[in-house]
C-alpha cells in the first residue's frame, strides 16, 4: 500500500504539488512506453501533445486511438492510494492524457490553471503526472508557481491564435511572479501530484531528447462533473468532449448522486 508521508502530504497542503517517494516499476514503465509508440503511430495527424483520452480503448469521441494500458495505469491501487491521501477516499476519474513533446519541436504549454478549462464544481481535481521519459529542464519539463493554488480561485485567461502552444489560452501575466517558477524534474517511473488551482506551465522542447508523461485526472465524489457546463469543441486549442467523457468510480461513493457513470461506456464498462 503506497502512501503519502506526513511531510509528503504538507508539502501538497501548502505548495499545490508534491512529487512522492513512490516510483512505477521499471516492468510495468516500459509495457507503458511500448503502448505510447504505438498510439502515436496509431494518431498520425494529431499533436502528440495532444493525445486525450487515451485510456478509452479504441477511437474515442474525441478522435483519439486510446489503450487499455493507459486505463489500467489510472485504477492502479498505489497511485490511488496515494491520490485518496491527498483528496479523500471517495474517488473519481475522469480523464487521462499524454503530453509528448518530441525533441526539437516540442510545444509550449502557456502558464495557466486546469480548472480554467474544466467542467467540475465544486472545483477539485488531482493530477497525477507520471514521467515516461526524462522530464528536466533542457527538453521542456513542467513549471509551478507553489502555493498559487492557495487562494482557490481561477485568474482570468487570454486567447491567443497561435499554433506553436499545447493550449490556447494564457493566465494572465499579472496574477502570478514567474521568477517564483520551480521546474519539476521528474525521473522515468517518477511522478507529482498537483492540485487543480495551480499555475503552471512548461517551456516549449528545443533539446534532441523526447519528453513524455501522462496526466491522470482524478475528481473528489464531493463534485459533480457538470456535462452541459462546456459545450463540445476546440476552446483548449484541441477537440474535447465532456458530455460524452466516461467517469469510473474507483473508490467510495458518489457523495453527490449526481454523477453519470454510464455515459460513455460500452455495456458493463463502468464498474
Amino acid at each position: 500500500m503506497a502512501a503519502l508521508s506526513a511531510e509528503e502530504r504538507g508539502q501538497y497542503d501548502r505548495d499545490g504539488f508534491v512529487i512522492p517517494a513512490y516510483r512505477l516499476p521499471a516492468d510495468r514503465l516500459e509495457r507503458l512506453r511500448a503502448t505510447l509508440d504505438r498510439l502515436i503511430a496509431d494518431n498520425p495527424g494529431i499533436r502528440p501533445e495532444r493525445l486525450v483520452s487515451v485510456h478509452i480503448e479504441g477511437r474515442n469521441r474525441e478522435g483519439v486511438q486510446g489503450s487499455r494500458d493507459f486505463l489500467d495505469l489510472a485504477m492502479t491501487p498505489d497511485i490511488v492510494d496515494l491520490v485518496a491521501d491527498a483528496i479523500g477516499s471517495d474517488i473519481i476519474l475522469w480523464g487521462c492524457q499524454i503530453f509528448c513533446k518530441p525533441g526539437g519541436d516540442g510545444l509550449e504549454v502557456p502558464w495557466h490553471q486546469d480548472g480554467h478549462y474544466w467542467p467540475i464544481r465544486p472545483l477539485a481535481t488531482c493530477t497525477v503526472w507520471l514521467a515516461l521519459d526524462p522530464s528536466t529542464r533542457e527538453n521542456g519539463c513542467m513549471r509551478v508557481i507553489p502555493g498559487s493554488h492557495a487562494a482557490r480561485r481561477l485568474h482570468p485567461h487570454m486567447t491567443e491564435d497561435r499554433r506553436d502552444l499545447v493550449l490556447n489560452q494564457r493566465i494572465d501575466a499579472l496574477a502570478f511572479d514567474p521568477t517564483e517558477a520551480i521546474d519539476i524534474e521528474l525521473e522515468p517511473g517518477q511522478m507529482s501530484l498537483h492540485d487543480v488551482h495551480m499555475i503552471h506551465g512548461s517551456n516549449p522542447n528545443r533539446s534532441p531528447k523526447r519528453r513524455a508523461g501522462v496526466a491522470i485526472r482524478y475528481m473528489p465524489a464531493t463534485s459533480v462533473f457538470e456535462r452541459d457546463l462546456i459545450k463540445p469543441g476546440d476552446a483548449s486549442g484541441y477537440t474535447v468532449d465532456f458530455a460524452s467523457r466516461p467517469l469510473w468510480l474507483l473508490r467510495g461513493r458518489d457523495r453527490t448522486g449526481r454523477n453519470d457513470f454510464r455515459i460513455g461506456h460500452q455495456p458493463a464498462a463502468a464498474e
